[in-house]
C-alpha cells in the first residue's frame, strides 16, 4: 500500500478494494465500510439511529445467554474477499475465536446482524446487505426503521433451502421472539423521556 494513497482512498484502484485493505488505508474514516469492492463512507447519524442502537444493544446484551452470545457493534463482518460491511449492531457466538486486536469478525461468528436505515443507507440495507448476509449463511437478520419517529424492526431467518431470508415477524411496540434466544423488548421506550434522550 503506497504512502500516496492516504490522500486518494477515494479514486479506487481498477481491481477495487479487498477487505484487509480496510485495517491498512490511512486516513480512513470511522466506519467506512466495503461493498462489491468499493468504499463506503458512512454519513453522521441521526438521533434516532442513536436512541434505537442503544435500546437494543442494552437489550439484546440483558437477554443473551452470556455463556452462548456476545452482543457488539463497530466491528465489521468480512463476508468475502471484497465484502466488509460493518451492521449496525451483532450478535456472536460466545465461542469466536476473535483476539482483541481484531477489527472484524468472520461471518460464521455471527448469529444476528443489525441494520438501522439512515436516509443514505436505505437501499444499502433494504437490499443489498441483506444479500450479502443471506449468502454468507448468517441466520438472522433485522431491519429497523424510524416510522414517523416510531422504532419497527422487520426481523428475518435464513431458509437454508433457498440460502435467502424469510420474513418471521414484523414488530412495532413490542418485540417478541424465540430466536437465537428468548427476546422481549419494549419499542416504545424509545418515544419515552427518560435515559435513552439523556
Amino acid at each position: 500500500m503506497s504512502a500516496e494513497l492516504a490522500d486518494t482512498w477515494h479514486r479506487p484502484p481498477d481491481e477495487g478494494y479487498f477487505a484487509d485493505d480496510l485495517d491498512r488505508i490511512p486516513g480512513l474514516p470511522s466506519h467506512t465500510e466495503l461493498i462489491d469492492g468499493s468504499l463506503v463512507v458512512v454519513s453522521p447519524q441521526k438521533r434516532f439511529h442513536m436512541m434505537a442502537l442503544r435500546l437494543l444493544e442494552n437489550a439484546l446484551t440483558r437477554l443473551a445467554p452470556e455463556d452462548r452470545f456476545v452482543v457488539s457493534r463497530e466491528m465489521s463482518v468480512v463476508l468475502g474477499a471484497r465484502q466488509r460491511p460493518e451492521p449496525d449492531l451483532l450478535v456472536v457466538h460466545a465461542n469466536a475465536e476473535i483476539d482483541l486486536d481484531a477489527t472484524w469478525y468472520p461471518a460464521d461468528a455471527v448469529v444476528l446482524a443489525v441494520e438501522v436505515v439512515s436516509p443514505d443507507s436505505e437501499e444499502r440495507d433494504r437490499r443489498r446487505k441483506p444479500t450479502l448476509y443471506a449468502e454468507a449463511g448468517i441466520k438472522y437478520f433485522w431491519r429497523v426503521e424510524d416510522v414517523a419517529g416510531r422504532m419497527v424492526v422487520y426481523a428475518y431467518e435464513l431458509d437454508p433451502a433457498t440460502a435467502k431470508y424469510v420474513p418471521v415477524g414484523i414488530f412495532h411496540d413490542r418485540l417478541s421472539l424465540a430466536y437465537p434466544f428468548e427476546i422481549e423488548i419494549d419499542l416504545t421506550v424509545i418515544d419515552k423521556s427518560g435515559p435513552l434522550r439523556g
